[in-house]
């Protein structure tokens, strides 16, 4: 006799689950995941979560996996789809309308484009639910097309700490339009960055499946060996634009959009961003022991108080002239201050080897 659980995700219909409820997570179990109690392995996935919560949910019978309630002792296993269900509506979805100014570069009847600066969260989430980009979007425009993630206007995100350049779409046929062009890997998005570390090849390409690391629920990690099959396909361009010995500026264009993509694969290849907390990069990673340098670098932590990476220049065709459109953003105040220390350090530096 067939059950939920020999039914592929696609075939579980959310509408024989209690129609009160509503979905805030839902994960699809790796192929080779090992069997994980559902409360142990729900912490590795949502951020901000705690054992007792999750505990607590599950002893509510607000845990379902492939479409039926478990306790939290159920061992999830590969290709189980996780849900945590809930009789109110996630409040990323209750979206209240804040009059907070935008930077708009462009704008028609169709879309426009923005840049963000660091520190404003794109949408609302765990632990964010006001102060958002699309907090300020839905009281500056009105009836703005959801995405696939009932998120109004959203094409593609960064990261909070990631200044520079995002496409807002106003229509549907805008909204359609864009994402097909992302999807497709027709769009162009170059991104600037400081990395650690002197980058031997003045160019190359990454590519790596990238996932959820293990170790770290709040890290992405490239996947090898054995498991080089699992995440999703990621390829990064890069290029250098500037060395400046323990620290290198470069150029990294996007050929997916994963989350934490550059971020990730910059780490991946010995080059972690300058100042990235979340992966190790605000610690001293290359350079000299002496005081007066580590002072220095502190400094440039303070000049820059986060991941050094901004949206510089971003491309697509409009999705109703058919013209192709490019946008390019200055580097904001802190990345300029924070590369021209490094600059004269290293032309310092230079000058006291000669």
């Amino acid at each position: 006799m067939s059950t939920d659980k020999d039914r592929p995700e696609e075939e579980i219909d959310e509408q024989e689950q209690d129609e009160s409820l509503y979905e805030h997570h839902k994960f699809k179990a790796e192929v080779g995941q090992k069997p994980l109690r559902v409360d142990k392995y729900l912490m590795n996935f949502i951020e901000n979560a705690t054992r007792n919560k999750i505990q607590k949910a599950a002893k509510s019978g607000n845990i379902y996996v492939n479409g039926e309630t478990v306790k939290q002792n159920y061992k999830v296993k590969g290709g189980d789809i996780v849900q945590v269900m809930f009789e109110h509506p996630p409040y990323e979805y209750l979206l209240v309308p804040e009059d907070i100014p935008l930077d708009i570069v462009y704008e028609d009847d169709t879309l426009l484009v923005v840049n963000k600066p660091a520190g404003m969260v794109v949408h609302p989430g765990h632990g964010n639910y006001s102060g958002t980009l699309i907090n300020a979007l839905v009281h500056h425009f009105d009836n703005l097309p959801k995405n696939s993630s009932e998120r109004p206007g959203l094409v593609h995100r960064i990261d909070k700490d990631t200044s520079g350049l995002l496409v807002i779409a106003k229509t549907e046929h805008a909204m359609a339009h864009l994402s097909k062009q992302f999807f497709d890997k027709t769009s162009e998005r170059e991104y600037v960055a400081i990395v650690w570390g002197n980058v031997e090849e003045d160019e190359g390409t990454i590519e790596g499946n990238i996932g959820r690391n293990p170790k770290n629920r709040l890290q992405n990690v490239v996947y090898q060996g054995d498991d080089s099959e699992s995440g999703k396909p990621a390829i990064t361009h890069y290029k250098v634009l500037e060395r400046f010995g323990y620290v290198s500026l470069v150029s990294c264009k996007l050929e997916t959009g994963r989350t934490h993509q550059i971020r990730v694969h910059m780490k991946h290849i010995g080059h972690t961003l300058f100042n990235d907390e979340r992966y190790g990069g605000d610690r001293i990673l290359k350079g000299t022991t002496f005081t007066k340098y580590k002072q220095f670098v502190e400094n440039c932590f303070k000049v820059l108080p986060r991941q050094a990476l901004h949206a510089k220049t971003l491309g697509f065709t409009h999705p109703e002239t058919g013209k192709w459109m490019s946008f390019n953003s200055e580097l904001p105040e802190d990345m300029v201050a924070c590369i021209e220390k490094w600059r004269n350090y290293s032309k310092n530096q230079k000058e006291f080897l000669d």
